[in-house]
């Protein structure tokens, strides 16, 4: 199944996101979709991989062309952006011209309240002002002008049934002018005449879009601190002793390239000349310096520290690190969390719904309210805000009145705060993630982390170093410790297990040569075995697989607290070896904090009994929290068993643990690449830090509480604010809500959410500067 990452401009709201996502998911080669209104963009899976570019793409686009929304896919192997470029992508130009037309309307309009009053005197330019007919001249402009876009867009939505917030401004714009025309040529049919407010509603709304786009930028600040990491330019080896400064996106593998202190590291490579302190740090979160020398393979975004280093360029920059990283998060932050889905549900028919809130609104008012409560008239001449409306002021009939808080209702409904609540906080928390070196695979992944009950470890290359070492060998009778060595490390030769390194290294001390075999094959959660010269069947695993095969295993030492190796060739064992492991220096820290957090915990392991209770005494864990001698499918079983309890996280070394991974509820590798992330894991932790899981379930449960908080915000704000438009509290109170203060509160209901979820992003900050000192 292939995937394709749309950038989609058009989106103003929850409606838009519902209304993109349903179109797309009805297109016959689309699998799924999800769409972010933040990063206005759609991650779309495809039934066939064959046909992302060929056919699925034009189908798409114009598929969403009709509906008035601009798509186009995001070039995946395009080199990362500079700083600049990305900001020359984002249109300030147009942001700001755009605010200052909105800030010249409302400046017109206010001196236009002011000489209609009479503030202004009485020349010639105060009477122009306070001329209707002026005003109808500035709101034609102003809707013609800046308001066009919000017209059509609105209207296209109205003809294919997905209104969203332009289509509710844009019916209030258009409702506020056409009376306005209407009073103005035919003052006997009694509709009101109020060109300023289509003009000052106009205002507010391109002003409070401007303020939103600024928050929204600032959303992506973790993201483009990670952008920054790679620079534009790297000094490429011309000749011996010569430079010159090449582009980044023109390095290619097999290019060598220089690095001077203080330098980062432009594209991933392997050290060939030169050796010092190499900070990774703003990857991984790894606080000590990486120690380069030659052979050692550095990633894009470390910082050279101290010396020149020469590095041979082992992927491009649009294949680094730092660009794979970034193609997660961004592909992170697309992937929505299942709260969103209610969200997105009332949102989809929350416009339809306002838009016929409106329309009683206006009818009751019209025809019913103004008779009950005759008081209400002369309320909206002089009560909340009346001096400044004109619409308010001039309100003196049913049908003006009726016409103004329709069109508040129109204005003040706020379906962008639903559509923003969950993604700006999901942007946030997902990026600030990636800068301590923790990928989520998306808003998923970090919703599932916050609700996480239980936790479960792998031992080998998780709780422990995974750089085991061979603590000693036991020989039967006749057999020596050297030939008992030389031997299990022939056999384990072709192994990746950190238990074969252990023999391998072990031999290595001892000046021993590998016993040649042939045929190797790991025999999974057992050990390997493989054919000697002798044409024997040699094997190194559990005492008790040995034990299976016929092999007469003789009781071991006492218990050294370390994994027992059985080593055997043909039916005759050979000996054991002792192999043990260390616990990484942060694992009983971070389980004391997990157990702070109320997390379950339990260690499943498939080494001995004595290594898994030494380290489980290490670490603080309870006898009952160990498990041993477990191979696949019974952790597996231990998992499913956990799961019934409450939601379960496993957390492996994302190679040999990639079945439980897959089957928890949230897989965690650590210290694995970006692949096993793709294929297994749903977070991936870089660098060997386990204290980061527990660093990475409180941010998402900061994350979530967020989410929560701005759902509960704009459904709050919708269910206060709408009633009030509606004129619930004209008749006892005397409150009526304008259209231009409808359009600030609305704008303001949307910052308000934005600007919440960039709290999480502070507090990050707090927590770097707490680090650093």
């Amino acid at each position: 199944m292939g995937s394709l990452l749309l950038e989609i401009e058009g989106m103003k709201c929850g409606g838009c996101v519902r209304a993109v996502e349903q179109k797309l998911l009805e297109q016959p080669a689309v699998a799924a979709a999800s769409v972010n209104l933040l990063s206005r963009s759609a991650w779309v899976e495809l039934q066939d991989a064959c046909t992302a570019e060929a056919e699925a793409l034009p189908a798409l686009v114009q598929a969403l062309a009709a509906l008035g929304f601009v798509a186009q896919p995001r070039e995946q192997g395009s080199d990362p952006l500079s700083r600049r470029q990305r900001q020359q992508q984002l249109g300030w130009w147009q942001q700001w011209r755009q605010l200052v037309v909105a800030l010249a309307l409302v400046l017109v309009s206010s001196l236009g309240h002011l000489a209609m009053l009479g503030l202004l005197g009485s020349s010639a330019p105060a009477q122009a002002l306070g001329n209707a007919w002026f005003h109808a001249v500035v709101a034609t402009i102003a809707l013609a002008g800046p308001g066009r876009a919000i017209l059509i867009n609105g209207g296209r939505g109205l003809l294919h049934g997905a209104a969203g917030m332009d289509s509710l401004v844009g019916v209030g714009l258009a409702s506020a002018y056409g009376a306005s025309v209407l009073g103005l040529l035919w003052p006997a049919s009694g509709w009101p005449c109020f060109f300023n407010e289509p003009v000052m509603l106009l205002g507010f709304v391109l002003s409070g879009r401007f303020l939103e786009e600024r928050a929204r930028y600032r959303t992506g600040w973790a993201l483009e601190q990670l952008a920054q990491l790679q620079p534009d330019t790297a000094q490429l080896l011309v000749a011996p002793g010569q430079t010159r400064p090449l582009r980044v996106g023109g390095l290619r593998p097999g290019d060598v390239i220089v690095l001077s202190p203080g330098d980062r590291v432009p594209v991933d490579g392997v050290v060939r000349q030169g050796a010092g302190a190499v900070d990774v740090s703003a990857l991984t979160g790894e606080p000590m310096p990486l120690t380069a020398s030659e052979g050692v393979e550095l990633a894009a975004g470390s910082l050279n520290l101290e010396a020149v280093l020469k590095l041979e360029v082992l992927r491009s920059g649009a294949e680094s690190a730092v660009a794979r990283i970034m193609a997660l998060v961004e592909r992170a932050q697309a992937r929505k969390a299942p709260i969103q889905g209610l969200a997105d549900r009332v949102a989809g028919r929350f416009s339809v719904a306002v838009l016929a809130l409106a329309a009683l609104t206006f009818v009751f008012w019209w025809q019913w309210g103004a008779r009950l409560w005759p008081q209400v008239l002369q309320t909206s001449s002089h009560g909340m805000h009346g001096s400044h409306g004109v619409l308010g002021q001039h309100a003196e009939t049913p049908v003006a009145l009726a016409l103004q808080l329709a069109i508040a209702v129109l204005v003040v409904a706020c379906p962008c705060a639903l559509g923003l609540a969950t993604p700006t906080a999901i942007t946030v928390g997902a990026g600030l993630a990636a800068r301590r070196g923790l990928l989520f695979r998306g808003g998923d992944a970090i919703e599932m982390a916050s609700r996480l009950k239980a936790v479960l470890f792998d031992k080998t290359g998780t709780l422990t170093v995974g750089r085991p070492l061979v603590q000693a060998v036991e020989p039967v009778d006749g057999c020596s410790a050297d030939a008992l060595i030389a031997l299990a490390a022939g056999v384990e030769a072709g192994s990746r297990h950190p238990l074969a390194f252990a023999l391998l290294q072990e031999a290595g001390r001892r000046g021993l040569t590998p016993v040649p075999v042939s045929a190797a094959s790991a025999v999974a959660g057992e050990g390997v075995q493989a054919t000697v010269a002798s044409a024997e069947l040699a094997r190194v695993g559990r005492l008790g697989w040995l034990q299976q095969q016929g092999i007469a295993v003789p009781e071991p030492l006492a218990s050294a607290h370390a994994s027992q190796l059985g080593v055997a060739s043909g039916h005759r064992f050979w000996g054991t070896v002792h192999v043990a492991d260390q616990p990484r220096p942060d694992a009983k820290a971070a389980l004391a904090e997990l157990r702070r957090m109320g997390l379950r915990l339990r260690l499943l392991s498939g080494d001995a009994r004595g290594s898994v209770q030494q380290l489980g005494a290490q670490v603080a864990l309870e006898p009952s929290e160990l498990a041993w001698e477990l191979r696949p499918e019974h952790k597996l079983d231990q998992l499913e068993r956990q799961r019934a309890a409450g939601i379960t996280a496993m957390v492996g070394d994302g190679i040999n643990d990639a079945p439980a991974l897959a089957a928890a509820d949230l897989g965690i590798a650590i210290g694995t690449g970006t692949q096993v992330a793709q294929d297994t894991a749903d977070l991936v932790i870089l660098g060997d830090r386990i204290g980061a899981v527990p660093e990475a379930i409180q941010l998402a449960r900061a994350t979530m509480t967020k989410v929560r908080q701005n759902l509960a915000w704009a459904f709050g704000y919708n269910l206060i604010v709408i009633p009030i438009a509606a004129g619930v509290l004209l008749p006892g109170f005397g409150v009526l809500l304008t259209p231009p203060l409808a359009a600030l509160l609305m704008a303001l209901s949307s910052i308000t959410v934005v600007l919440n979820a960039l709290l999480l992003q502070d507090g990050g900050r707090n927590d770097a500067l707490a680090r650093a000192r």
